[in-house]
C-alpha cells in the first residue's frame, strides 16, 4: 500500500494516549514529555503496532526513532517469554556510529519503564565489554553492520530469535556502501511470516524500494511530503567568497550572531581541522569533529556541544545526518556540499521539530560549480547576499597543527585498521 501526507505542522492531532500502547510504554512516552504524534508517527504508528510491514519516508528530524521504538516495545512485550533468552529478538542497524549511540540513547528514554534489555555494538571502542554485554543477553540490539556482524560470525549471538527488524537511514547505507552487509544480515534472519520488518529512509528511491520488496512483507509505503524539500522555517542563504574570503568571512558572520549554537561544515578533515584552529586563534570556542577524531573523543565533543559547553562545532558530514542535537541555531557550509541531498540534511540540523533555524552557504572558487544542482534538487534559489568589507576582519592566523602518531618514522596504521567507518 501507498499512502503519501503532505504537511507543514510539526505535530498531528494524533495523540499516544489514543494508540492502545501498554503502561510502561505510556509512562516512557510521559517521561519523555511526548504527547502528540508527529506525522510520521502518526502514519506508520497504526499499521506498525498492528504487526505489518512498513517503509517509511520524511524529513530528518521528525521522529522516526520514536516511531519503530514504540512497535519494538509494544511488540516484544505483548509476547514476553517466561524467561529472556540470551540471543536478540530485535536488531536495529544504522550506518554510522553516531546513529546507533543515538538511538541506543533515545531507546533507554523511552523504554526505561518496559524492563526490556538494550545492546549497543559499534566499531572504534569497547569491543571486549560490548561482547560481555551480547553474551550476557540482550532483547534489542542497536549498532552498525560492521560491527554486529563481526559478532555474528562469532557466534556470541544469533538471529534466529528476531521478531523486529528495522533499517534505519537505509538511504545512508547504501551510500556507504554497506548494502552486501545488510542483505547477508537479512539472508539470516527467520521467514517474512514470522518478523516484522520497519525500514525509514529520507528517501524511498528506487534502489530503497527494491530492498524492501525483496526482504519485507508486503510492506505498507508510507510518505511524509511537504511542499518543500527543504523546511520554511530555515532561513537560508549564499555568499560568493573567494577562498581566502571564507575564514575572515566566517569569523565575521559568528561575531554577529553573537551566540547561538552552530555547527559548520566542511568537505575536508583537513579543512575541518584549519576552521577549528582559526576560530580558537581568534577568539571562539570551538570543536571538530570528523572520521580522524578517536570515537572516545567524539562522543565526549557532541556531548559538550548537546549540553551548550561548546559553542561551535566544525565537522565533516560524519555529523549531518541522524544526530538530535537541540537548538542548533545555524548551520553554515563553509564548503558547499557535492552531492544535493548532503545540503538538505545538513541544513536539517537546524530547525528540528518545528524551531526555527538559519542556513548559510559559501559559494566559493572550488565549489560553487555545485550550487547548481542544489538549487535543482530544493526546487528554487537561495537568496543570495554580498559581503561586505567590515563583514570580514583580519584574522590571526592559526597555531600549527599538532603531529600526530604515526607520522616521523612512527607505526603504520595497516590497511584493517582503515576499515570504514561502520565497523
Amino acid at each position: 500500500m501507498m499512502s503519501d501526507r503532505k504537511t507543514s505542522n510539526p505535530l498531528s492531532d494524533l495523540a499516544f494516549s489514543s494508540l492502545d500502547l501498554l503502561p510502561s510504554v505510556q509512562e516512557g512516552l510521559s517521561q519523555a514529555g511526548f504527547t502528540y504524534c508527529t506525522p510520521i508517527q502518526a502514519l506508520t504508528l497504526p499499521p506498525g503496532l498492528q504487526g505489518k510491514d512498513v517503509a517509511g519516508q520524511a524529513q530528518t528530524g521528525t521522529g522516526k526513532t520514536a516511531a519503530f521504538l514504540l512497535v519494538i516495545f509494544q511488540r516484544l512485550l505483548k509476547n514476553a517469554p517466561e524467561t529472556p533468552g540470551k540471543n536478540p529478538r530485535t536488531l536495529v542497524l544504522a550506518p554510522t556510529r553516531e546513529l546507533a549511540i543515538q538511538i541506543h540513547k533515545d531507546a533507554m528514554l523511552l523504554g526505561g519503564k518496559t524492563g526490556l534489555r538494550f545492546g549497543l555494538a559499534y566499531g572504534g571502542v569497547d569491543y571486549e565489554k560490548q561482547r560481555k554485554t551480547l553474551e550476557d543477553g540482550v532483547d534489542i540490539l542497536i549498532g552498525t553492520p560492521g560491527r554486529i556482524i563481526d559478532y555474528f560470525k562469532q557466534h556470541v549471538f544469533n538471529l534466529r530469535s528476531i521478531e523486529v527488524m528495522v533499517l534505519d537511514e537505509a538511504d545512508r547505507m547504501f551510500d556507504l556502501g554497506f548494502i552486501k552487509d545488510i542483505r547477508y544480515v537479512l539472508r539470516r534472519l527467520p521467514p517474512l511470516d514470522q518478523r516484522q520488518c520497519l525500514m525509514f529512509s529520507a528517501t524511498l528511491s528506487q534502489r530503497v524500494l527494491e530492498l524492501a520488496y525483496e526482504h519485507m512483507n508486503e510492506p505498507d509505503l508510507l510518505r511524509v511530503e511537504t511542499e518543500k524539500i527543504t523546511p520554511d522555517n530555515v532561513h537560508q542563504s549564499v555568499y560568493y567568497p573567494a577562498n581566502e574570503e571564507k575564514l575572515p568571512l566566517l569569523a565575521g558572520l559568528l561575531r554577529q550572531f553573537g551566540g547561538g549554537r552552530i555547527m559548520v561544515f566542511t568537505n575536508t578533515r583537513h579543512m575541518t581541522d584549519l576552521v577549528e584552529r582559526t576560530l580558537n586563534a581568534n577568539g571562539f570556542h570551538a570543536a571538530a569533529i570528523s572520521g580522524r577524531v578517536p570515537q572516545k573523543k567524539r562522543q565526549s565533543l557532541l556531548r559538550r556541544f548537546h549540553d551548550g559547553e561548546i559553542p561551535i562545532l566544525v565537522a565533516t558530514d560524519v555529523a549531518a545526518r541522524g544526530l538530535h542535537i537541540p537548538d542548533v541555531t545555524h548551520v553554515i557550509n563553509f564548503d558547499l556540499p557535492q552531492d544535493a541531498p548532503d545540503y538538505v540534511h545538513r541544513i536539517g540540523r537546524t530547525a528540528r521539530l518545528g524551531a526555527t533555524g538559519e542556513a548559510i552557504s559559501f559559494a566559493c572558487e572550488h565549489y560553487a560549480f555545485h550550487l547548481p544542482e542544489i538549487e535543482a534538487f530544493i526546487g528554487y534559489s537561495i537568496p543570495v547576499i554580498r559581503a561586505a568589507p567590515e563583514h570580514m576582519p583580519v584574522l590571526e592566523k592559526a597555531l600549527p597543527a599538532p603531529r600526530r602518531p604515526g607520522r616521523g618514522g612512527g607505526k603504520r596504521h595497516s590497511s584493517r585498521s582503515r576499515s570504514r567507518r561502520g565497523r
